[in-house]
């Protein structure tokens, strides 16, 4: 939902991480040539590739949530797409990519209270538009939308993680301990020395007891 705290998760929980190896995409409203092809045409080029990390903030369930509440979309579709999403997802798990899906959850009196918050505030009033507002008039649609996509495409490769977020900390608690435990479970390494670390200590230890014997 707006207001969930997409951003403000991004900005907590990663901010630890070397940017290096780590991407942030947001996807928003499709351009014309994006709409002019597959709906997951537009998600393949930001998948990670080997030894990276890429958050989607916003993310191909666009495509099953927004237009089906919007009735861009048919039952027939959006099921259809439920499918094309597993295997999109299956595929990339199969390759070695390790996917975490939360869904940020507040409830509908928090978000008034946020969308105020927004309003006083200089640095964060930009945020606001119209629909912010239009949007809460189709709150259960929203709602109903979720629990579909979410029951349909969880799956043991790629899980849901419901994270109740109507209080920050928590939200930024439960997040950062599943992502943790994920990446420790990946038992990653550091990567072998491309050098002889014998000969180059042996090296430095020379011409440290060369200095000491010119001293003298």
């Amino acid at each position: 939902m707006d207001a969930g705290g997409k951003d403000g998760t991004v900005n907590h929980v990663f901010s630890a991480l070397n940017p290096q190896g780590t991407t942030v995409v947001g996807f928003k409203q499709p351009t014309p040539i994006e709409l002019a092809h597959d709906f997951l045409w537009r998600v393949y080029p930001h998948t990670p590739g080997r030894g990276e990390l890429v958050i989607f903030n916003r993310s191909h369930y666009e495509d099953v949530l927004v237009t089906r509440v919007h009735k861009l979309i048919d039952k027939a579709t959006w099921t259809a797409r439920y499918k094309r999403i597993r295997e999109f997802e299956a595929g990339l798990t199969d390759n070695g990519t390790t996917i975490l899906k939360f869904f940020l959850h507040i409830s509908k009196e928090e978000q008034l209270v946020r969308f105020a918050e927004r309003l006083e505030d200089p640095k964060r009033n930009w945020k606001i538009s119209e629909s912010d507002y239009t949007e809460r008039a189709l709150w259960d649609d929203y709602i109903a939308a979720f629990e579909d996509a979410i029951s349909a495409t969880s799956t043991r490769e790629a899980p849901w993680y419901i994270i109740p977020s109507n209080h920050k900390w928590f939200r930024n608690l439960a997040v950062s301990q599943i992502m943790a435990e994920a990446m420790e479970a990946l038992d990653m390494a550091f990567p072998k020395p491309a050098v002889d670390l014998a000969e180059i200590r042996r090296k430095y230890h020379a011409a440290v007891a060369e200095g000491r014997e010119r001293k003298r």
